[in-house]
């Protein structure tokens, strides 16, 4: 098991135009050849949008982005017509295969937090799709095929166990609170690459939130 603090993480994005990012992994100017990926996960990042504050359109190709609110709202606009409102709760995917260009903005009078990930498909190409799940449940899978992984998303209380699935790669992402994992304490923004994960548990010693990615191959 591998752990990643939050202050280890890349700090990015514009403060000026009120944008704050985060990022686990290499991404943009911040190129690190040792940390390009785990499993299926290319890149998670939590950013934090000012009231009108954004991302102007910009495309994306061959990659399954996953986004998960946890403060605030989020407004989607994409090249293939959709538009949405995402809120704490929801899960948002867009799959931008081929291509698509989209747009994601604080519209919202509060500030904004979210952390999206960001997923290599198992093959390039296809078509765009989209598909936004509003009030997920707790423990409740979310798939994502194209990339082989599966969500898992655990809203605990103080004290609560959950398992970590057995699988080749598992990452879990602490979104708020506290958890023991194999002996680590993990607190929020901090994170868990776990190879070959086996009759693992977490243990909340907070209200925490957790997500876990659940994944097949590298």
């Amino acid at each position: 098991m591998d752990v990643r603090r939050a202050e280890e993480r890349y700090r990015g994005g514009d403060p000026a135009a009120g944008i704050s990012s985060l990022h686990a992994f290499s991404f943009g100017p911040h190129y690190d050849p040792d940390n390009l990926r785990f499993g299926s996960v290319i890149a998670c990042n939590e950013e934090r949008l000012a009231p009108g504050a954004g991302f102007d359109e910009h495309p994306h190709s061959h990659t399954e982005i996953v986004t998960w609110v946890v403060e605030g709202e989020l407004t989607h606009r994409d090249s293939t017509g959709h538009e949405s409102v995402i809120r704490p709760g929801d899960v948002q995917r867009l799959s931008s295969a081929d291509g698509v260009r989209h747009v994601e903005r604080n519209d919202g009078p509060a500030p904004l937090v979210f952390v999206q990930m960001w997923l290599a498909p198992l093959s390039p190409g296809g078509d765009p799709a989209y598909e936004i799940v509003h009030g997920i449940a707790d423990s409740t899978p979310y798939a994502v095929p194209e990339a082989g992984a599966m969500l898992h998303v655990r809203r605990l209380t103080s004290g609560e166990r959950t398992a970590i699935p057995d699988a080749p790669f598992v990452y879990a992402h602490v979104v708020r609170g506290e958890v023991r994992l194999d002996g680590e304490e993990l607190a929020a923004g901090d994170a868990a690459r776990i190879t070959d994960a086996k009759d693992l548990e977490a243990v909340a010693g907070a209200p925490a939130e957790l997500l876990l990615w659940e994944m097949a191959a590298s």
